[in-house]
């Protein structure tokens, strides 16, 4: 930005098409927060407002109304929405998890604290309630069919069952998918913005009595909630907050009046930014020359950017991990950018990411295991099979898995949505020495595990275009089973910190429930019992040497026919 800008009101005659031109200078352009978009829908009919501010405008007035001092709990959420209370506590857990600062009261509210002692701000949730409209980009087809077929399978232990499958799953099996590219989804998500924001500009905005032409006008605190979608550069590496950015709030004095600023001047001066950040864009990515991807939001038009698959790179504010096949990889904080990780793609592995971040999504993976730190927002798993994921998070949503299993250590319930098959849920189940310290870090309480109470919702999505076909009416998603306690063992993970950690974790911070620790407690006496025996065997030296090579021979077959073989080797490399 230019510091010679001076602070204008709406009389100022500093023009958009300028204010964008010292926008650029610095090359730092607008663009759309993505965690709203990523981590803040919901499959909530009553949520969804397709007439823009018809509905909206109405329901703005009654949330004041109910609210005090323009903050509101989740019984007048539910109240005026008209849904559950189970409903409006899943929208402020969900609102807390995409605001953009952490110093608002309910981010920083304890789990138990939030849509009670603490409500959300009116004019945040409006702006949480209006993108709920939005229209996700629809996944690409990889470019490397060959490369999919090595790891996706063209049979299923699923496809016997196609013929009895419901339209919707009919749709959503036809074919494997992959996430859009990063550059595909940010510009799409900036597109929709552009197309809405006179409306989202009029549900922000006050009404000046007495003045004909220009009668809404934007204040310094009403503009900063455009702050929920926009943001200039990466948060946490020279990005620039919203009402510094503009050139009619820039450095405000908060001891003079508030500055009020004309709608119209602050739209204009918001879609110029967008066009030029869409155009700066287009630039740098080339379409490619089979055209133009598809599109959630018709709408919107869009180029299906040309982007490479990359492994643990990452952008400004995004670490990947993508593709990894037949292998283990281990991430640590110093080798990851930004505050979030997506994991994609990735197949027959074991992936370790032991870091504190604020959100991470895992997509497309099949025979994986996933280990993920302390992750302080949300974390989202979608259109995964046959993977387990072990987890310390705030918040879990689960969409579109088959055959996963989920070691979760979670403060809110964990979220089910979509299609679903054979799901499992058990209690945390591991530690690494730096645990602890990055839980705090990010705000998780591990004396709260709410692992055992998923909340499952409408199995379409009516944010996604190709699991939302016409004619197709909803039903509740498959919901998860608590996974046997039998069935659940302990994940070790190497010490990889050595003493990096003043007070290393020793111990999985979230107290087993009693059935697990049972059935822990009666196999590791079982297993004593077993050591005891054989020990006790008045066996001859050969006898015995006999008996260990046929042990070392079983585990040796084990270690091959489960593929852990490939971990060993991988691990010892690191």
């Amino acid at each position: 930005m230019n510091d010679e800008v001076e602070p204008s009101t709406s009389s100022s005659p500093t023009t958009p098409a300028a204010a964008a031109t010292a926008a650029m200078k610095d090359q730092i352009f607008i663009r759309a927060r993505k965690e709203p978009f990523e981590h803040g829908l919901l499959p909530i009919s009553k949520l969804i407002f397709s007439d823009g501010t018809a509905t909206l405008g109405p329901l703005k007035e009654k949330l004041i109304e109910r609210s005090s001092s323009l903050r509101i709990d989740a019984e007048g959420v539910a109240e005026v929405l008209q849904i559950s209370i189970d409903n409006a506590g899943l929208v402020l857990d969900t609102l807390t998890a995409v605001l953009p600062s952490d110093s608002d009261p309910l981010v920083a509210a304890k789990p138990d604290e939030i849509g009670g002692v603490v409500g959300a701000d009116v004019y945040d949730l409006i702006l949480f309630l209006y993108i709920q409209s939005y229209r996700r980009l629809l996944p690409r087809s990889h470019k490397d069919s060959a490369a999919v077929a090595d790891v996706w399978p063209s049979t299923s232990v699923f496809d016997g069952y196609l013929s009895a499958l419901s339209p919707l799953q009919l749709v959503r099996s036809n074919s494997r998918r992959f996430m859009p590219s990063q550059v595909d989804e940010e510009a799409h998500q900036l597109s929709y913005l552009q197309k809405h924001l006179a409306n989202v500009l009029s549900l922000l905005a006050e009404s000046v009595e007495g003045e004909e032409e220009e009668s809404l006008v934007m204040t310094l605190e009403r503009f900063e909630r455009l702050g929920f979608l926009f943001q200039f550069g990466e948060k946490g590496s020279n990005g620039v907050p919203l009402s510094q950015a503009a050139p009619f709030f820039a450095n405000s004095d908060p001891d003079m009046p508030a500055v009020h600023v004309s709608a119209t001047q602050v739209h204009d001066w918001i879609l110029q930014n967008i066009t030029a950040a869409l155009e700066h864009t287009a630039e740098r990515v080339p379409p490619k020359e089979n055209g133009p991807s598809s599109i959630g939001d018709q709408d919107v038009s869009m180029t299906d950017a040309s982007t490479s698959s990359f492994k643990g790179s990452g952008t400004k504010s995004i670490s990947f991990i993508e593709g990894i096949s037949k292998a283990s990889l281990v991430k640590k904080a110093s080798d990851l950018k930004g505050s979030s990780v997506k994991v994609l793609n990735c197949h027959d592995s074991v992936i370790y990411v032991l870091a504190p971040l604020r959100y991470a999504t895992v997509y497309g993976c099949s025979d994986a295991t996933i280990v993920l730190g302390a992750i302080g927002k949300a974390v989202r798993v979608e259109h995964c099979e046959r993977v387990q994921v072990a987890v310390a998070a705030r918040r879990i949503c689960i969409a579109n898995c088959r055959e996963c299993v989920f070691y979760l250590g979670v403060n809110q319930r964990p979220l089910i949505l979509g299609d679903n098959h054979k799901l499992q849920v058990a209690p945390y189940n591991t530690f690494y020495s730096q645990l602890e310290e990055h839980m705090t870090q990010v705000g998780i309480d591990a004396s709260i595990n709410r692992w055992n109470e998923p909340l499952a919702l409408g199995m379409v999505d009516p944010h996604d275009s190709l699991s939302h076909p016409a004619g197709v009416s909803d039903s509740q998603a498959e919901s998860a089973a608590c996974l046997d306690p039998d069935q659940f063992t302990n994940f070790l993970i190497p010490n990889w910190f050595g003493g990096d950690s003043a007070n290393p974790t020793t111990l999985n911070p979230f107290p087993l429930p009693e059935a697990y620790m049972t059935s822990q407690q009666k196999n590791h006496q079982s297993l004593g019992e077993i050591k005891q025996a054989l020990r006790d065997l008045q066996l001859e030296e050969n006898r015995k040497r006999e008996i260990s090579s046929a042990l070392h021979v079983y585990f040796k077959d084990w270690l091959y026919a489960s593929g852990n073989v490939r971990q060993l080797y991988c691990l010892q490399g690191d």
